[in-house]
């Protein structure tokens, strides 16, 4: 039954989806989850999921409460599971407990869920109520990554730039270095530590010399840096090379690299994966279906650049959200690049278009966040 929560249960949903939020990046490839039990509207437990393998937020919450939670009324962020992996499934554990009331803020629509946990709970007497309201929207946005790689097997891709007002990523003669204020590098930062992968060019990779790792304070899991390289071209000497043995990193190329590049990448401690090529490019659609399908799936890529890589990824219609961050800079130039390139669209009717658009201050400069589709997955 779909509901819309009073005003002291929306704070107890509220709670959830925070305490899931403390683990967005962690988890993958599970989602993140919280939840928190009550009674007599008093919270009596709370938890959520820490990272893979760890208790799920329902156990935890369980464990974490005073004592016998019979009765009680339990609020997760997503649809209890009811399968067994690494752990036992939430849906035994919740009937095991004797709760009575299980409030879900959005569907699992993962095949070996997809709505079985709640039936199993109904079928246990337990109530079982589903939102309908911006908490539900909140909740399924926390796990956009993994409900797209549940539907599609593929993940999901954020396309990342930083932009002068005139829509330049650098000057005419390559400068970029810095567009975009202090406070947006950070959060960038805190974008790097939430996706499982960060892919990039070659042309970015040889001009930049990049990272591409978090590097906020503390602990933070470091996300796949992936190269799409149809030369294998990528220097020995470049940070992602020498580093290649501390953090994992992957070379896309194609059958036309030279063997003895590919050999010199891989005894550095490169992954390399030779793909298709579109127009002499790696088959960006290849690529993600690659990521998707690996033995630990990546759910989600964040595209750091450069134009021909982003208009190959626009051009086969693989972007999922954007995230341009404008800064109050005008660079000029015909030959100062923009973030997507390639052939683009021959008719204005036909451009890519965006939806679920906001935009915000992040210092001096201003994000603009958008979406490729009306609704979620």
């Amino acid at each position: 039954m779909a509901i819309i929560l009073n005003g002291i249960e929306t704070s107890f949903m509220q709670q959830a989806l925070n305490l899931a939020e403390t683990a967005r990046g962690k988890t993958s490839p599970n989602p993140t989850v919280g939840a928190v039990i009550v009674r007599d509207n008093r919270v009596i437990g709370q938890g959520y999921h820490a990272r893979a393998g760890a208790d799920h937020a329902e156990v935890a919450a369980i464990k974490d409460a005073e004592g016998d939670v019979a009765g009680a009324t339990v609020f997760v962020t997503l649809e209890p599971c009811c399968h067994t992996g690494r752990t036992g499934p939430c849906s035994r554990a919740l009937i095991e407990s004797g709760v009575s009331r299980v409030v879900i803020a959005s569907m699992d629509p993962s095949p070996k869920v997809d709505g079985k946990g709640a039936a199993e709970l109904r079928e246990a007497g337990i109530a079982v109520d589903v939102l309908e309201c911006s908490l539900a929207e909140r909740a399924r946005s926390q796990n956009e990554d993994f409900r797209k790689h549940s539907v599609t097997g593929l993940p999901f891709v954020l396309f990342k730039s930083a932009m002068s007002l005139d829509g330049k990523i650098a000057t005419g003669t390559g400068d970029s270095q810095w567009i975009s204020g202090e406070d947006s590098r950070a959060l960038v930062h805190e974008l790097r530590a939430g996706y499982d992968a960060i892919a990039v060019g070659s042309g970015t990779a040889a001009a930049d010399d990049p990272m591409l790792t978090c590097r906020l304070p503390g602990e933070h899991r470091q996300p796949l840096r992936v190269v799409f390289d149809s030369a294998a071209g990528l220097s020995p000497d470049s940070k992602l090379v020498k580093t290649a043995a501390e953090v994992p990193t992957l070379v896309f190329t194609t059958e036309a690299a030279a063997p003895e590049r590919v050999q010199a990448l891989r005894g550095a401690g490169v992954e390399v994966e030779a793909l298709p090529a579109v127009n002499g490019r790696v088959d960006a659609a290849e690529a993600m279906r690659s990521l998707g399908s690996r033995e630990v799936p990546v759910l989600s890529v964040m595209l750091e650049g450069g134009p021909g890589l982003a208009a190959s990824f626009v051009e086969a219609g693989l972007i999922d959200k954007v995230m341009f961050f404008i800064a109050p800079k005008i660079l000029g130039g015909e030959s100062a690049r923009t973030p997507v390139e390639g052939s683009g669209f021959s008719r204005v009717d036909d451009a890519l278009i965006l939806y679920r658009m906001k935009h915000e201050e992040v210092g001096e400069d201003i994000l603009i966040t958008a979406y490729t589709t009306e609704e979620g997955y």
